[in-house]
């Protein structure tokens, strides 16, 4: 019996060593298994593995009988704040969308990756499953990646452009260039085409590891327009300088924004030099935030450098995030108390509403 535990244990060890996905900071598929069953290592020398036990659940998937949104075609807009260079985006508009009402904004770095599908996050998913059930506002998406010459590729779930793109220079520096892309040059391109409020606190903005990092940029030197943050293993380090936010923090008035962190305990952990620790580093920023009390909400999980955990989480970060839309308490508001169907005028959506009630 013994022999038989021991074989199924090692069974189960070799399928995690081999379950894992390719890391977001550089964007290399991680190494395959070595044939000696050593775990497969990420780029700071720690297993993959822990990764895998974190999965999609059903918000994050298309379900049956929920609106669907669309994709507009991809645009590309020119930059000034990095001379040459491109952006490309998509806008994800929810089938609830009405022209002629402010819509809220998520803005998702590294656009390409938040959209994959399948993909860690899948991140129109959530918003379909839920902008129907009222947890949060009707809002669009825009799906943006780093910056690129137009003879350099296009980032791509695989290869998230460190090394091909504009990426490093836009997103990982702490000073408010990037924030002048998204306010001063994606805003504007997005208002000509969309019913956008005005309003700070219903514009969010998120990213993962250097896209984390970019986000957090976006609302503390732009508080003004952006107010809503989530982070996925943001790389608060010493790359280009980025390990001085929570001094920043400390030294810094009070910021009207929130912000969501995510971080593992195995995220490229640096005992010889903490400045490149990115778990070391997301914590320090959480006790300099909770020590100046900012509306903050964080999250340690086991993981590696990777989506996963951040992805399994995103709709429950999200209705966090957006926890303060305004609510009807009446109990004869029978549009309050049904879901969110496609945009339609508001007697149309009361019949649907009344419909829906007499049906259940």
């Amino acid at each position: 019996m013994k022999d038989v535990i021991t074989c199924l244990a090692m069974v189960w060890l070799a399928a995690i060593e081999v379950s894992h996905s390719a890391d977001p900071q550089t964007g290399a598929a991680p190494a395959a298994a070595a044939t000696n069953s050593t775990p497969a290592r990420g780029r700071r020398g720690t297993p993959n593995s822990n990764d895998v036990f974190y999965t999609l659940g059903p918000d994050s998937q298309p379900r049956p009988g929920v609106p669907k949104g669309r994709f507009t075609e991809a645009k590309i807009i020119p930059s000034n704040v990095f001379p040459g260079t491109q952006h490309t985006y998509w806008v994800y508009v929810p089938a609830q969308y009405d022209p002629s009402q402010p819509a809220a904004l998520m803005i998702f770095n590294d656009g390409q990756a938040m959209m994959a599908e399948p993909g860690d996050v899948q991140a129109h998913h959530v918003l379909d499953n839920l902008i129907s059930r009222r947890e949060i506002p009707v809002m669009l998406g825009v799906f943006i990646n780093p910056g690129r010459r137009p003879d350099q590729p296009e980032p791509n779930p695989r290869d998230w452009g460190d090394r091909t793109t504009n990426r490093p220079e836009e997103y990982n520096p702490p000073n408010d260039k990037y924030a002048r892309v998204i306010v001063e040059e994606l805003m504007p391109a997005l208002k000509k085409e969309f019913n956008i409020s005005p309003d700070p606190e219903l514009h969010g903005i998120m990213g993962s590891s250097s896209g984390g990092c970019a986000a957090f940029a976006v609302a503390w030197f732009r508080p003004n327009d952006f107010r809503k943050v989530i982070t996925f293993i943001g790389t608060f380090v010493d790359l280009r300088g980025q390990h001085i936010y929570p001094e920043l923090v400390e030294e810094s008035e009070k910021k009207p924004i929130r912000i969501f962190m995510q971080d593992g305990r195995n995220d490229n952990r640096r005992p010889d030099n903490l400045k490149r620790d990115w778990f070391h580093q997301n914590v320090r920023l959480m006790n300099a935030l909770t020590k100046k009390g900012y509306d903050l909400n964080y999250t340690w999980g086991i993981g590696n450098h990777g989506q996963k955990q951040g992805g399994a989480i995103f709709p429950e970060m999200m209705r966090w995030l957006w926890r303060d839309q305004p609510v009807s308490t009446d109990p004869n508001d029978m549009v309050e108390r049904s879901f969110r169907y496609p945009a339609k005028s508001a007697a149309q959506e009361t019949g649907n509403a009344s419909a829906n009630d007499v049906k259940n």
